[in-house]
């Protein structure tokens, strides 16, 4: 019998939301439980330090932990180099401080405030003061998908027919055209966020466990039990909504 899997979908700066989903998984599957972290650890929501510090701290403590990298985690690794990079999917006009995006919040979790009047570089320059060298080093680290027997864990999804060595990492963090009206089979089921709905939703090939945290809504964790899949919540696991 495969040991349980347990995943967290976007969280997006909620520290208050993960650490319960985290109780919730330790509640039923113990303190070593293995648990693969989605991605998008930062933006929108008001604790992405916090975020960032707990699952850091948990990898150098030796947790049984998977962190992915999400498109969110990119930028803000990006903008935290020496010549700050910017993403080039964002649609024209967008930027990671942009009010959509969400890197003011994160810069504000670390104390820094993002005035109009103040120049990029002098941002840049607090901005690298300001965040401590492993969070750094944690959003470098972050893996682009973790798979085993038939569990493919990332954090966007994949381009179908492509060799899972082939995909490139802005598929991996960013792709929904292509992958999500795909409904031909994949050679695992796909467990991934990012792309945000009401509730987590198995697709039949596919699990979407990206419940919208981001806007208000609730952070959710799932267990996998082979190709089995349920929800957690306080009274235990509960079946997961299918559209397949």
């Amino acid at each position: 019998m495969n040991r349980p899997i347990y995943a967290i979908g976007d969280t997006h700066g909620h520290l208050d939301q993960l650490l319960e989903q985290i109780a919730l998984i330790e509640s039923d599957g113990g303190k070593d439980a293995r648990i693969v972290f989605l991605g998008d650890y930062v933006d929108r929501g008001p604790d992405s330090r916090g975020v960032i510090e707990h699952l850091a701290r948990g990898l150098v403590e030796g947790r049984n932990w998977i962190c992915l990298k999400g498109n969110h985690d990119r930028m803000f690794e990006w903008f935290l180099e020496d010549e700050p990079r910017h993403d080039p999917h964002l649609w024209m006009g967008y930027h990671w401080l942009h009010d959509r995006i969400g890197g003011v919040a994160t810069l504000a979790s670390y104390g820094i405030d993002v005035p109009s009047d103040i120049r990029f570089e002098d941002l840049h320059a607090k901005a690298k003061a300001a965040v401590p060298q492993g969070h750094i080093a944690f959003l470098r680290g972050l893996k682009p998908y973790f798979q085993e027997n038939e569990l493919l864990f990332v954090h966007a999804g994949l381009r179908p027919g492509v060799a899972l060595e082939d995909q490139s990492e802005d598929d991996l963090v960013w792709i929904r055209d292509g992958f999500l009206e795909h409904r031909g089979s994949f050679p695992w089921l796909v467990v991934h966020g990012h792309t945000a709905l009401e509730q987590p939703v198995h697709f039949g090939n596919r699990v979407d466990l990206d419940g919208g945290a981001a806007y208000g809504r609730a952070l959710r964790a799932a267990v996998f039990e082979g190709a089995d899949v349920e929800l957690l919540s306080p009274t235990g696991r509960e079946p997961m909504v299918r559209d397949s």
